[in-house]
């Protein structure tokens, strides 16, 4: 405990020093104030999940460095900052595998996020936790002005408000925790934007059908000059959906079972009989085939009809496979279908055990879930008959045909 205060300390020191000699002035946003912001909030979020005093150690140390590396700009910055954390950790000889944890969450912070464990997801929380807090708007301000220092962004209200609701609506905090802690209040400053942003456009404004429930649980209550993207999606969730529509999916869903069960029998039935048929060809004609040469053509005629049954039956029954993972992007943006096995089977599971919560918390994307598997069903289903009635008429056809060249053959010789 004392090393661990100790080391912390030294850190807090250098770090103090290394942004006021190696930082620019111009990074108002990623400045020593953040930070020791991302520090307290890695702290905070580390405590409140339970983590050890090790871990949280580890966040505190990678919290304080993960930012050095703007020495030499944006781009790249945060493998310097591995470098930097290393080169100061290794003087203070600190344990090497506490070394390599500490690389790890820092390199996590690699925008987009994309953290593997615990520790790596709490730091990334941290790092954008200023969304969900009180201080958010001067953050935000700050952000704006150091492109404008560092990049020569000049970006207009409207730009700018746009491209702060465009960040908001696509990030989401890993940890439950966070979510807890912050989610609320940026949803606050979601709405807020929105609101700036039909302010800032007093003609007609367009905003999403999330955006609209975001800003107002009422229809009636949106400026009528904000128009409404896909609004007759929107009324998914003012209608009052009941027991008649769970009826309906229920019977919905039992038809396409049923019919999928029906097609696979049918197909399996053209299997063995097709089966049978050849079987019976090759252990009697086939033998015989010498001493009535005349008999190759039906025969052959007959095996090939068999087996081109067999081959429209197989794919009538046969099973589509597919990656086997959603991404999070496509549950944030409701695109998913967690439904279906061939979809998940290859997710973690509390990736999965979070896309459907996602789902079971929004009316809406259940219901969309739902009818997109539905219509994937029938795609499959179509599909299955299809090729079943290609195997029937191959069977059909090619019996008939099979049998007037024995006849023909019969009358001929």
């Amino acid at each position: 405990m004392v090393q661990t205060i100790k080391i912390l300390a030294d850190i807090e020191s250098y770090i103090t020093d290394f942004f006021e000699e190696k930082i620019a002035k111009e990074y108002v946003f990623h400045d020593l104030n953040h930070t020791i912001n991302v520090v307290k909030a890695s702290l905070e979020i580390g405590q409140s999940i339970g983590v050890s005093e090790t871990e949280l150690e580890i966040l505190q140390v990678a919290a304080w460095f993960h930012d050095t590396g703007y020495t030499d700009g944006p781009k790249g910055h945060e493998q310097r900052s591995v470098e930097f954390a290393k080169e100061f950790l290794q003087k203070a000889r600190y344990p090497q595998q506490k070394i390599l944890l500490v690389e790890k969450c820092i390199l996590a912070t690699l925008f987009p996020h994309n953290p593997e464990d615990l520790l790596e997801k709490v730091l990334c929380d941290a790092d954008l936790s200023h969304l969900g807090k009180k201080n958010y708007w001067d953050r935000c301000g700050k952000i704006r002005l150091e492109m404008n220092y560092t990049q020569g962004k000049i970006l207009s209200d409207q730009d700018w408000v746009e491209f702060e609701i465009d960040f908001l609506e696509q990030h989401e905090y890993f940890t439950s925790v966070a979510r807890e802690m912050f989610s609320k209040r940026k949803k606050k400053h979601l709405r807020q934007l929105i609101k700036q942003k039909i302010r800032l456009n007093p003609g007609t404004t367009s905003i999403s059908i999330e955006e609209a429930r975001l800003l107002s649980s009422k229809r009636k209550d949106i400026p009528k000059n904000v128009i409404i993207d896909n609004q007759e999606d929107l009324q998914v969730k003012d209608l009052r959906l009941g027991r008649g529509v769970e009826t309906m999916y229920r019977a919905a869903y039992r038809t396409h079972v049923n019919l999928s069960s029906i097609a696979d029998n049918k197909a399996n039935i053209m299997l063995s009989v097709n089966a049978i048929i050849i079987s019976i060809t090759l252990s009697t004609f086939i033998p015989n085939i010498a001493s009535n040469p005349k008999l190759v053509l039906p025969i052959a005629a007959l095996l090939m009809v068999c087996l081109g049954s067999i081959i429209f039956a197989t794919l009538a029954t046969r099973p589509k496979i597919t990656s086997g993972i959603v991404t999070k992007e496509d549950i944030l943006k409701k695109r998913s279908n967690l439904l279906f096995f061939g979809n998940f089977y290859q997710m973690k599971l509390e990736d999965f055990h979070w896309g459907m919560m996602e789902m079971i918390k929004d009316q809406d994307f259940l219901y969309a879930t739902m009818t997109r598997d539905l219509y994937f069903l029938g795609k499959v289903l179509a599909k299955k008959y299809r090729y079943l009635s290609i195997c029937y008429g191959i069977f059909m056809y090619g019996i008939i045909a099979v049998v007037t060249l024995f006849g023909i053959n019969y009358f001929m010789f």
